[in-house]
């Protein structure tokens, strides 16, 4: 039996009856439709919060589901009951609480209050309260009605949405929410910055819009919460973003979680929550180290090896070797005899394999003036140089031209150093899937060289080469 049934109300919906013929005047009961009663008794048991109201005497006058499934009294048990007193809260308590209550009815607005009561199986709950008065057709107070919800459950709703606003407004790490349809609805401060643009600038637009690079890994990850729910560990993206400034690349240290209505019996999607953090700089560092701790490995390596070689130019080669790993695709030597450069050993052009010497050396190479190995010498250090984006680079004439390897699209020369003098000159090749050489890159070759030159320089020492450069690293014209 509902609240509203039990009370005897009987208004309905529809004109007000009048005289008979008279403007408003009721035809009769319309087919189907729902009776005031019936319609207030519905939507008081759908109610999520517990509701009671009083008339004017403190008349328990309704009850809905909410407040049984809280205190375990039914309507049939609780409406036409004069107060709380006795059975929903203590006969000690129960004047000061329904004076604070009926209070309520000569005031204008909602009083908040918390207060225990008594639940039928005698156990007693805090709830917190907010009640109002209501007044009849004459404007005369009429009553009261109170909702109420058990106080943990209220804690629990501010907590949600004090979070929830704490998120949007001053977390340290970014928090989008995406629709089904894989597009940006909410996204805090922070996610703003990351994406470069205002919160309000970024909603409903297509993800594309914003990452140049990434984004299909994104939308997939974003597609299989909708699917699946949320991935058992936060995953890392790496994107580069659209800007003003330029592409950016970042990565992010993304969490995702998928987002269901709670008002559905079923659980519908409403889209899916992603947080991330930018650890851009803390994965560059660990890569950094990491390729340090690699390079310094390989050094380790190649001087144990060169060590163990008879020969000193096979010690230089394996040296070259070693570097190759992770750094480069070709490697080429090529010394001084004379004024002119010769290649003494080279990886193969058309495949890996390791630096061997070239068979049937002693002919001078053809560098044109201006030619990057060139450079070195004249400098006595290293030059690095990269193929535009032309047809000069997708057809090889770029390399051609400068006889190295038709895939070689980077280049690093480092000049050969022993004992004072220059005795030629160290080349590393990266083909078009490599980055271009950079400073650290230059770092660690001139580190390679080192050890190539000394091995060159002992392997002249004890064996008959090219002639000897001079004093000032030029060479000496009698080639003693």
């Amino acid at each position: 039996m509902s609240a509203s049934r039990s009370s005897g109300t009987t208004d309905a919906l529809g004109p007000e009856e009048g005289p008979e013929g008279e403007p408003g005047a009721a035809a009769g009961p319309v087919p189907g439709a729902i009776a005031g009663a019936e319609l207030l008794a519905a939507l008081l048991d759908g109610m999520d919060a517990a509701l009671c109201a009083f008339d004017a005497d403190g008349t328990v006058t309704h009850w809905n589901r909410e407040a049984e499934r809280i205190l375990g009294w039914s309507a049939e048990e609780a409406v036409g009951r004069p107060g709380f007193a006795g059975w929903a809260v203590r006969r000690a308590d129960a004047g000061e609480v329904q004076g604070r209550l009926m209070a309520v009815m000569d005031g204008p607005g909602r009083q908040v209050h918390e207060f225990a009561l008594l639940r039928k199986d005698g156990g007693r709950v805090l709830v917190r309260t907010q009640s109002a008065g209501v007044r009849g057709a004459d404007g005369k107070p009429a009553g009261v009605y109170c909702a109420f919800s058990e106080v943990h459950a209220q804690i629990d709703l501010e907590r949600a949405i004090a979070l929830s606003e704490a998120l949007f407004e001053d977390a340290s790490w970014g928090v989008v929410l995406v629709d089904v349809d894989l597009r940006p609805t909410v996204v805090n401060a922070h996610a703003a910055r990351a994406l470069g643009g205002g919160r309000t600038t970024l909603l409903g637009r297509p993800l594309g819009e914003l990452i140049a690079q990434g984004v299909e890994e994104l939308e997939g990850a974003l597609q299989h919460v909708l699917a699946e729910g949320a991935p058992p560990a936060p995953a890392e993206l790496w994107v580069t973003l659209r800007g003003g400034e330029g592409d950016r690349r970042r990565c992010w240290h993304s969490g995702f979680l998928r987002l269901a209505s709670p008002l559905a019996e079923e659980p519908v999607p409403l889209g899916v929550g992603w947080v991330f953090q930018d650890v851009t700089a803390a994965k560059l560092a660990a890569q950094e180290a990491d390729r340090v701790r690699f390079r310094s490995n390989q050094l380790h390596r190649a001087s144990r090896t060169a060590a163990e070689c008879e020969d000193p130019m096979e010690a230089a080669t394996s040296s070259l070797d070693y570097a190759l790993a992770g750094f480069a695709d070709h490697a080429l030597i090529d010394l001084l005899a004379g004024e002119r450069l010769v290649r003494a050993a080279a990886t193969p052009s058309d495949e890996p394999g390791p630096c061997l010497p070239v068979t049937g050396g002693g002919i001078p190479l053809r560098y044109v003036p201006g030619h990057p190995a060139l450079q070195a010498v004249d400098r006595t250090g290293s030059v690095r140089a990269s193929a535009g984006s032309g047809t000069a680079r997708a057809g090889g004439e770029w390399a051609t031209e400068r006889r190295w390897p038709a895939d070689s699209v980077h280049a690093l020369c480092v000049v050969l150093r022993s004992r004072g003098r220059t005795l030629g000159v160290v080349t590393f090749l990266r083909s078009s899937h490599r980055a271009a050489f950079e400073r650290p890159d230059a770092v660690y070759a001139e580190s390679v060289a080192d050890r190539v030159a000394a091995s060159v320089d002992l392997h002249r020492a004890v064996n008959s080469g090219p002639p000897r450069p001079g004093p000032s690293g030029h060479p000496s014209p009698s080639g003693a």
